[in-house]
């Protein structure tokens, strides 16, 4: 049960990181190689801007947007859960193989079938999700044992490996390319946001209209999971069930975030942390400042990535691997 000082702390909390959303947004909406003035902001977005204002804003600055804040959140809830289900800090989609799992069905995809732009926003997430089930499928066989069944430390390590080697066979793949294919799975391997346009956001969306309840309903299970096994079973979860719909889940909203913004990691691991040093470790609180932390951090880093660098920018994994990667390396510190 929430406390009343808890209450005001969470709701301080998303109070904050909602301005600070849309204080990016504003800004991103603003800044770029078009420039949108900013007292022009708010007519165009009620239909009083000019033709040209209207295509920035709407076929070019906000869809981009609105796709790096869902899937920014998407990617911070499957840390959420990861970490929750192996009892690891440091787990996080990207380094835990799942990324690199849709990267290599995304890149077959691509460089056998045939470019159809249109089908894109259908057909890649599809095709992330089930590179994404293999990887997490594999990596659940090589971390259970016969006798102790799933070990969570040993998941984390054989997601290490098996991201490493899944990079190596993408890298592999792509050097027998055509010029045009190799150079989209680079950009895709650099968390380049290709799909930034209205049909990816209804891509990605659902899976989030659907998981984020869910996740917050086990919410309960997630705090016991976090603890010890004994604890857990002795309450009555299904260790082994939960374990596996949990990943699942946290699959489903990694695949659908890669898919159309390209291999982003760190942010899985980044936004729980950041959360649960705000707000506490319960999973109650968690997952919805997770959410908007994961949100910010992604739209700023798209934001920042593609107006410090001419004409194309940073891709926005590569700001975000800038800031997670010191950020990784203070938190192995810790450990």
């Amino acid at each position: 049960m929430m406390t009343a000082a808890a209450s005001r702390k969470q709701a301080l909390f998303i109070a904050s990181f909602i301005l600070l959303i849309i204080g990016t947004l504003v800004i991103g909406a603003g800044l770029g190689q078009a420039s949108l003035s900013y007292n022009r902001l708010l007519p165009t977005l009620f239909g009083y801007g000019t033709f040209k204002e209207e295509f920035v804003l709407f076929s070019v600055r906000l869809p981009r947007m609105l796709i790096t804040l869902l899937a920014g959140m998407a990617l911070a809830l499957s840390g959420v859960i990861l970490q929750g289900v192996t009892r690891n800090d440091l787990a996080d989609p990207g380094m835990m193989g799942i990324n690199s799992g849709a990267g290599v069905a995304v890149a077959v995809f691509f460089m056998l079938a045939p470019i159809d732009a249109a089908s894109f926003a259908i057909v890649l997430p599809a095709v992330a999700f089930l590179g994404a089930v293999l990887t997490a499928g594999l990596l659940y066989a090589l971390a259970r044992t016969k006798h102790s069944g799933l070990e969570p430390g040993r998941m984390v390590l054989m997601g290490v490996g098996l991201s490493l080697a899944l990079s190596g066979l993408m890298i592999i793949m792509i050097s027998a390319a055509e010029r045009e294919k190799v150079e989209f799975v680079a950009k895709w391997l650099a968390g380049s946001v290709w799909g930034a346009d209205w049909p990816y956001i209804a891509a990605i969306a659902p899976w989030l209209v659907l998981l984020v309840p869910y996740a917050l309903y086990k919410a309960r299970v997630l705090n016991l999971l976090s603890l010890n096994e004994p604890t857990a079973a002795g309450v009555g979860v299904s260790l082994e069930k939960e374990r596996i719909v949990l990943l699942l889940t946290a699959v489903a909203l990694a695949a659908a975030a890669v898919s159309v913004t390209g291999g982003i990691a760190f942010v899985g691991l980044m936004a729980p942390h950041i959360a649960r040093g705000l707000i506490g470790p319960r999973h109650q609180y968690l997952i919805p400042s997770a959410l908007l932390v994961g949100g910010f951090l992604l739209l700023a880093a798209d934001t920042i990535g593609r107006n410090v660098a001419d004409p194309s920018g940073l891709p926005a994994g590569v700001v975000v691997a800038l800031i997670g990667a010191p950020y990784f390396i203070y938190l192995l510190s810790k450990r």
